[in-house]
């Protein structure tokens, strides 16, 4: 069914808000991908704060066009079946949803990425920044690099005690017998 002229200036709007609230808009083409994976990628993208679309090129490219970061951007890889992955808190979250659904579903290949700056990055890109950790790996990581000479400071002072218990432990016992 044909979008009506105000829809598609309501699409527009709606895509050019996205746009320019996301970290990162990756682009994927979605040929041959079946209607229940869609879906499902539908909710595993929604879990992790990240909107996935199906809007027609010509739209985005319209969109694009009407965002002042954007207007420059090359657009020339929207070409083709395409959906578009938005989030505005993580930069990655977007690249890896689809990047995780990917491996169930071969069929979904990036195209590329528009990043917070309006730069159109290319598809290996786009994998690489999917291969990266989330913001919550990695604030898990950094607490734990910064725990770790603590806890090797409480080791060694533990240490010292253990050895003074050993020692009259065993003094102890040479008294008793």
């Amino acid at each position: 069914m044909a979008l009506t002229k105000e829809k598609k200036n309501e699409v527009v709007k709606d895509v050019t808000n996205l746009v320019a609230a996301s970290k990162l808009t990756v682009v994927a083409e979605y040929k041959g991908t079946p209607v229940k994976a869609m879906q499902a990628l539908r909710r595993q993208a929604s879990a992790d704060n990240t909107k996935v679309l199906v809007v027609k090129n010509r739209l985005v490219i319209k969109a694009l066009q009407g965002n002042s970061v954007t207007k420059d951007a090359d657009t020339s890889a929207l070409t083709g079946m395409l959906l578009y992955a938005f989030n505005d808190q993580d930069e990655v979250a977007p690249a890896q949803v689809l990047a995780k659904f990917a491996k169930t579903q071969p069929t979904l290949q990036f195209v590329g990425a528009f990043t917070e700056d309006g730069v159109f990055i290319g598809a290996d890109d786009v994998k690489a920044l999917a291969a990266l950790p989330s913001k919550e790996q990695l604030r898990g990581m950094l607490v734990g690099t910064l725990a770790a000479p603590l806890s090797g400071f409480i080791n060694v002072m533990a240490g010292n005690v253990r050895g003074v218990l050993n020692v009259l432990s065993a003094r102890a016992e040479a008294l008793g017998q």
